[in-house]
């Protein structure tokens, strides 16, 4: 990240203790996904059963930080074309298949993943932290 996208992205958040976790950031910066779905249950032969219909994905959150948004973005193309630890990280989801937009998406969401584990923590960035985890 360069320091102009750096200092709005402090500006923007203020304080990295608004958000307890990457995804309640990723929300706030609109990169979650949305899932909506009715009819999560059912009875079948008097049980209260799981419906079998998958829930619906209905793509990014709409209430979110614009410009949040707009600077993770353009850090995620910057970072996919340029060399370094997350250019690979981007070329790895590309070598398992996924989408180019997706994998830039992903890569937008490791990058606010990080930016919170460095400010909250006060480390230095690592290359550590671009290791796929557990969801």
């Amino acid at each position: 990240m360069d320091p102009i996208r750096a200092a709005l992205v402090v500006a923007l958040l203020q304080t990295p203790d608004r958000f307890r976790s990457k995804r309640q950031l990723w929300a706030y910066s609109g990169l979650a996904i949305e899932k909506h779905g009715s009819g999560e249950y059912r009875y079948v032969e008097g049980q209260l059963r799981r419906s079998p219909k998958a829930v619906a994905l209905r793509g990014l959150n709409k209430n979110h930080n614009h410009d949040l948004k707009s600077i993770l973005k353009s850090a995620s193309v910057r970072a996919s074309t340029a060399a370094g630890p997350l250019h690979e990280f981007y070329e790895d989801l590309l070598a398992k298949g996924v989408k180019p937009s997706m994998a830039r998406l992903t890569l937008a969401r490791k990058i606010a993943a990080i930016i919170l584990i460095v400010w909250k923590k006060g480390e230095h960035f690592d290359g550590e932290h671009l290791k796929p985890q557990a969801a």
